[in-house]
């Protein structure tokens, strides 16, 4: 058999052939393509047409802010402000553009905005840059640069606006959008909640005491000091001007020809019709329509194409019309004007509800480009599910159409239904009738037009496809004899049809029908026999519910409330609006999820600082944190390329068990720049790819490839090129002078990756040197399989004497990342009947995949994370299998979150048997000192140690935890639909310590180096560490010392400077680099303090640069190294909450932590919603509290993600086919807790701890995330029991809630069929 090439080699050979084709072969016809980025300027007469603004950024400028976090338009991390100046206005247009999809040719006369032309460490910082640090708002720093420009973008739009002035140091924002300027940016280190309150700073009508932690004030100062001690903003503070270079480009596109490829902008249709009638006569031409390359983020098309027709300069392409009889919209107008549009219409309910629609089609940077003629053909072409679509079928929209030189108008309704139009077919306008009454009101009463839309999305508000969309437009009347349905219009789209399609039966059923209970009973059945999903659906019977349960909340309310309706529809002239403003009033009971507020409310953060090590304990902002929002921050791809350097992308296996006989290109994949194709032939030493203290796997397959996912090759050509970290596996190796090797990995573990290469080319390990300056994002994730890449890397650099560099593709990346360890539990437990629990069995199958990776630490870890509770006899049998599916590898809390779950399941069970309220088995069930030093031997620590019990009571009071309980069960009583759920859960999470080398120079001039062997990846460990430099060295007292913090600098990690690194893993790293720099220090002020003494008695007092200088000269030893080992003392007491507790076989610690949430779920879609989230975590004395508190709520809202959220599902093969941002939802700026409270408990000294400290903030608050699930579980009972009252046997208590519990997950335990029990129960009642 053949094996497939990897579709992210096949994405990136075909650009690397076309970049490297036409540098020789284009050439200039007709004009050149000039643009401005940053303000400078630039002309290209050389241009590939299918080169994106993002490739020519990072290739071509120094300009590297904007990232590739997915190349699908979905993470914002390559967001740039794009610019266009209209000369017949005179006005600038600005907004947010996807820089990874927008095409360079598109951008003629633009001018581009970067994270570094806002503000950087040359021309001054913006005010934008400058609070996002302060407010502690960028952690990995990956996804900040696109945050800020958002931002940046909403603060111009806004103080453009004629709204009235703000007041002084804020914007014309208001929080609302200041909240939403970052929704469809992704961030997976923060939980957004800092981010949000960074953007809200400049909102006009914020009330700063709802503003967070941060570097600028202190708790309790008035408003007026806090204003003042923000970074000033003014208006149109640092907003750039757009060039008057570019103000005399014509408005007019580019065009160009050359021998390989076209690139033109018609401007009429007379020129569009000849382009295309060109393209007949030759048959060898390949076209692409284009309006903004969109489509390409959702659709990755693999085929060249070698002409492309933009459409944006055709007129009636862009026409904007309205009069009486409706609205016309041009093809290529984008959908952000489209919402313009809508929202000026003279028909206010259908504007609104379009307009609320179409806001949630993807992002803003994504429909400020993507057009609404783009959208439909998608629709047409390739069934794509569009909200657009769905909405303007239900208000008979008709589209323009010119195919084969004819220009039709047809019915949208036709033109969906048609089989897909070629590529000569264009679609050149849409119009939406005006609606007006068919009837005669005097004689039919009080009469109007009903217009409502909904959607079903794993986000509230947007950038996730539907589950299902629909829209309803209905003509009813209301008389004596009841309300009539004169006649409806009802869509439905994402339904498992091809397109977006009409239910005509139900129409037909309710057309001239007085509604009543039983008719919407009968015609709510009436889908289920004539609509079908196709084959392949995902979640079809959960599909139908939804468009049962739409068509319900659209009618019922109708229903409800006659007497209100009538007063209501008696108030006003029904012919004045084709669209009311009214939908039917609705009670309590409110049907629609989507009209709550979506975005954070509140957030109160409680923090205890101590200045009795500073500046350690102090909450300063984290080390280059404005750097990362400038843009200016290196990671391992900014890393400019090396002269001759060639691009690797791997081939992996789409078959588990299947021979390799050889390895071929696809028919019509280019081969121009490959040059090589390295396999498991070409290894000079051991074929290894990665290794752990358990085993290795190799680092290509051989004959026979294990399984679906493996690494078979990788092909090396010319040219450019689920942990869901932002930045995706990376590296570049360079060769160096005597066989040697230098490579720039981000990787979380240098030291391994130095000895695998080394073993794979077969050398000694002093030719290998592996530097790593900082990760965009890890969790695990950029441990054991970063390995791979790396060595890869060093491999073909090493065989082709070249530098070779690799920048994974989102979906392969995912494919190859392995995730989470799935598992099989199956237990036994004992109880009385007060809810104390006796014995637990546990039998455990865990899912290794093909290689050892770190799966054999899952039990230990797994145990540690079960025994938060007191089981009584505790007995359990845990195995790792190995499977044919790819290694599964440590993410943040491997096996704790695992066992943590297990463990609230256990206890949610029983107490469902007994019944029994959940947190009273909780409570009886939690360690008394006695059973905790049984179960956790020597680390038990003192008894006053025990914090647990104390924490537990504390918040139930500080979180209002039983008021709220009496509060929810009202609630429940008073709500048919929506349910609401309470859970506190507590943690007791096990942790090791481990050896950590530290060094510390100082230099002549006083300034400080340290080297540690951790890594950087956002959670705060240089920062802590410079904070631990300061203080230490600060013992020497001296003048000046008290200055030292702003002296010192971490660097990047060296293998070869600084050995014996390790593993950055566990959040543990932070604090045992703290003690090995401590004790590095230790050594200098030893050294110091002597020579200091001697000097004083010469010169009396000394300042910190004169000491050292003087002891420079005299030849004192200024640098000192340390491996820090932790010995029995510093492992043998409990960290409660969030510890920093880790060692290769030595004792555990224990850290405990509590949280209180409240959910709410919504029963017609399964839509949850996270009210409010108290945490109460003990961290000893905080080194730094800032960054400890952006790493439990960081770490927390990823705990939601993959309790609510993530479905990382594979084939029948075993290969995973969640393959990016389209397909795999993190939690984003919607998802999280609307009320976020956390307090960091100091819970006093304990001398054998990092100055008193507790680490680990990153593992337990995500275990803890699993209150989430829990508060869903609750409020899933209530529906049950809710539904069985209307009648049916099934349990109301026992069920099995899955993980992640996604919206149709949530839906089917609620009742597919809910709203058929109502309404039969209703009429039997």
């Amino acid at each position: 058999m053949h094996d497939q090439s990897s579709d992210s080699f096949r994405r990136a050979q075909r650009k690397m052939g076309e970049h490297s084709h036409t540098r020789t072969t284009t050439k200039l016809t007709e004009q050149s393509l000039v643009f401005a980025v940053n303000g400078e300027r630039f002309e290209l007469f050389q241009v590939d047409p299918s080169t994106t603004l993002l490739e020519f950024l990072r290739s071509q400028t120094s300009f590297k802010s904007p990232k590739l976090g997915c190349g699908e338009g979905g993470c914002g991390a390559c967001v740039v402000l794009l610019s266009k100046y209209d000369p017949f206005l005179d006005k600038v247009e600005d907004f947010t553009v996807s820089s990874c999809l927008t095409l360079l040719c598109s951008v003629n006369g633009c001018s581009i905005t970067t994270a570094e032309g806002i503000g950087n460490s040359k021309d001054g910082f913006h005010p934008i840059q400058e609070r996002f640090s302060g407010f502690h708002a960028s952690q990995c720093g990956y996804c900040t640069p696109g945050m800020c420009v958002s931002l940046y973008s909403a603060l111009v739009n806004a103080d453009k606006s004629d709204r009235p002035e703000p007041r002084p140091g804020f914007s014309k924002l208001t929080v609302s959008e200041a909240e939403k300027s970052i929704a469809g940016n992704l961030c997976r280190c923060t939980g957004y909640r800092p981010i949000v309150d960074a953007c809200k700073t400049f909102a006009t009508d914020v009330d700063m005491e709802d503003l967070g932690l941060n570097s600028f004030w202190k708790k309790g100062e008035c408003d007026e000091v806090k204003l003042r001690r923000l970074p000033l903003y003014s208006h149109g503070n640092g907003t750039r001007v757009f060039p008057e270079f570019l103000k005399n480009k014509t408005k007019a596109g580019f065009n160009m020809e050359s021998e390989a490829c076209y690139w033109y902008s018609p401007v009429s249709l007379q020129q569009l019709q000849r382009l295309l009638q060109m393209d007949d006569e030759n048959n060898k031409t390949s076209r692409k329509i284009v309006v903004s390359n969109t489509g390409m983020g959702y659709y990755k098309e693999l085929i060249n194409f070698n002409k492309y027709i933009d459409l944006r300069y055709i007129p009636e392409l862009s026409i904007i019309k309205k009069d009486h009889t409706g609205i016309e919209i041009g093809a290529a107008v984008t959908i952000s004007k489209a919402i313009e549009t809508l929202k000026e219409a003279n028909e206010p309910q259908f504007s609104q509800e379009a307009c609320g629609s179409y806001g949630k089609i993807a992002s803003g940077f994504l429909r400020n480009s993507a057009s609404i003629g783009g959208n439909l053909m998608m629709a047409q072409r390739k069934h794509f599910p569009s909200d657009i679509a769905t909405i303007l079928l239900s208000v008979v929209a008709m589209v323009d159409i010119l195919t084969d030189q004819r220009h039709e108008s047809i019915m949208l309704e036709e033109f969906l239904g048609r089989p897909p139009l070629d590529s000569k077919s264009v679609l050149l306008a849409i119009k939406i009738p005006c609606w007006r009454l068919s009837v005669d009101i005097s004689s039919q009463g009080y009469t109007k037009l009903l217009f409502e839309t909904y959607r079903a999305a794993p986000r509230p508000i947007g950038n996730a496809l539907p589950y299902m969309n629909s829209a309803f437009l209905a003509e009813v009347s209301l008389s004596k004899a009841g309300i009539m349905l004169n006649h409806c219009r009802l869509t439905f789209g994402a339904y498992g049809t091809k397109h977006a399609i009409r239910a005509r039966k139900v129409e037909e059923f309710l057309s001239a029908k007085f509604l009543n209970t039983s008719v919407l009973y009968e015609a709510i059945k009436i889908p289920e026999i004539t609509v079908a999903p196709e084959d392949g659906t995902s979640h079809p019977a959960y599909r139908l519910s939804l468009a049962i349960g739409f068509l319900f909340n659209f009618l019922y309310p109708l229903l409800e409330n006659p007497a209100e309706i009538s007063s209501f529809w008696s108030d006003g002239d029904n012919k004045a609006f084709p669209f009311s403003d009214f939908k039917g009033k609705q009670d309590s009971n409110q049907l629609d999820q989507t009209k709550f507020s979506t975005l954070l409310s509140s957030a109160k953060q409680v923090v205890q600082l101590s200045e009795e090590y500073n500046p350690v304990g102090e909450p300063i902002k984290k080390v280059g944190a404005t750097l990362q929002a400038s843009g200016e921050a290196v990671y391992v791809d900014d890393i400019p390329s090396p002269s001759n350097c060639l691009h690797g992308a791997f081939i992996y296996s789409t078959e588990p068990l299947a021979w390799v006989k050889d390895i071929k290109f696809k028919p019509g994949s280019s081969l121009d720049g490959v040059i090589k194709l390295i396999s498991s032939k070409d290894i000079p030493g051991e074929n290894i790819g990665a290794q752990t203290m358990f085993g290795s796997e190799p680092l290509y397959a051989d004959e026979l490839t294990e399984c679906a996912g493996q690494r078979i090759a990788l092909v090396i050509k010319l040219g450019s090129q689920y942990y869901f970290y932002m930045e995706t596996q990376a590296a570049l190796a360079v060769p160096d002078e005597d066989n040697c090797m230098i490579v720039y990995s981000s990787s979380q573990c240098p030291a391994l990756a130095h000895s695998t290469i080394a073993k794979c080319l077969g050398v000694p390990g002093h030719n290998v040197r592996v530097i790593t300056r900082r990760v965009g994002g890890g969790f695990g994730g950029k441990a054991v399989k970063a390995m791979p890449v790396s060595t890869a890397c060093a491999l073909a650099a090493y065989k082709l004497q070249r530098p070779v560099r690799m920048y994974v593709d989102r979906q392969t990346d995912m494919i190859m990342a392995g995730g989470r360890h799935p598992m099989k539990i199956t237990y036994s437990v004992g109880f009385k009947g007060n809810g104390k629990i006796t014995a637990l069995r546990l039998d455990i199958l865990i899912d290794a995949g093909i290689s050892v990776d770190i799966s054999p630490l899952l039990p230990n870890h797994m145990f540690g994370s079960l025994r938060k509770y007191n089981w009584g006899a505790l007995a359990f049998d845990i195995k790792v299998c190995k499977t044919n599916r790819p290694s599964r590898s440590s993410m943040r809390a491997p096996g704790e979150v695992q066992g943590s779950f297990i463990a609230e399941a256990i206890i949610e069970n029983v107490a469902s048997t007994l019944p029994l309220d959940v947190d009273s088995v909780r409570s009886i069930n939690l360690h008394k000192y006695e059973s905790l030093e049984l179960f956790f031997k020597n680390s038990a620590g003192e008894p006053l140690e025990y914090t647990l019990p104390s924490i537990w009571n504390k918040l139930g009071t500080s979180s209002s935890f039983y008021h709220r309980i009496e509060m929810l069960k009202q609630f429940n009583r008073c709500n048919k639909w929506r349910k609401r759920g309470i859970s506190r859960v507590p943690i007791v999470h096990e942790v090791t310590l481990k050896a950590t080398p530290g060094k510390v120079s100082i230099l002549c001039d006083g300034s400080i180096v340290v080297e540690v062997g951790g890594i950087e990846l956002g959670q705060g460990l240089w920062t802590k560490v410079k904070q631990m430099t300061a203080y230490a060295l600060s013992l020497i007292q001296c003048g000046g010392t008290d200055e030292l913090l702003e002296k010192v600098r971490v660097i990047q990690t060296d293998t070869l400077s600084l050995i014996q690194g390790g593993t950055t893993s566990g959040s543990t790293t932070s604090e045992s680099s703290c003690e090995a720099v401590g004790r590095c220090c230790d050594i200098l002020v030893e050294r110091l303090t002597a020579f200091k003494e001697r000097l004083v008695e010469q010169m009396g007092s000394i300042k910190w640069e004169t000491l050292i200088l003087q002891a420079y000269n005299s030849s004192v030893n200024l640098s000192a190294i340390s491996l820090y080992v932790p010995d029995i003392s510093s492992l043998s007491y409990l960290n409660y909450g969030a510890a920093v507790s880790e060692a290769k076989s030595q004792k555990l610690i224990p850290n405990n932590e509590d949280v209180a949430l409240q959910v709410e779920i919504e029963i017609l879609t399964g839509q949850t919603t996270i009210l409010q989230t108290d945490i109460i975590y003990d961290c000893g004395q905080s080194l730094n509290p800032a960054v400890d508190l952006g790493q439990i709520e960081g770490a927390f809202v990823q705990g939601i993600g993959f309790f609510m959220l993530e479905e990382y599902p594979t084939n029948s093969k075993g290969l995973v086919t969640a393959e990016g941002t389209w397909t795999y939802k993190i939690p984003t700026v919607d998802t999280i807790p609307k009320q976020f409270n956390v307090e960091i408990l100091n819970s006093g000294h304990h001398k054998h701890r990092v100055l008193s400290s507790k680490g680990n903030f990153g593992e337990p608050p995500l275990t803890l995330a699993v209150s989430v699930h829990c508060a869903v579980r609750a409020a899933i009972k209530e529906a049950r029991e809710q539904l069985h009252s209307w009648g049916g046997d099934e349990s109301s208590s026992t069920f099995k809630l899955e993980v992640p519990a996604i919206m149709p997950v949530v839906k089917e335990l609620c009742g597919l069929d809910s709203v058929q029990r109502f309404l039969q129960w209703t009429i039997g009642s």
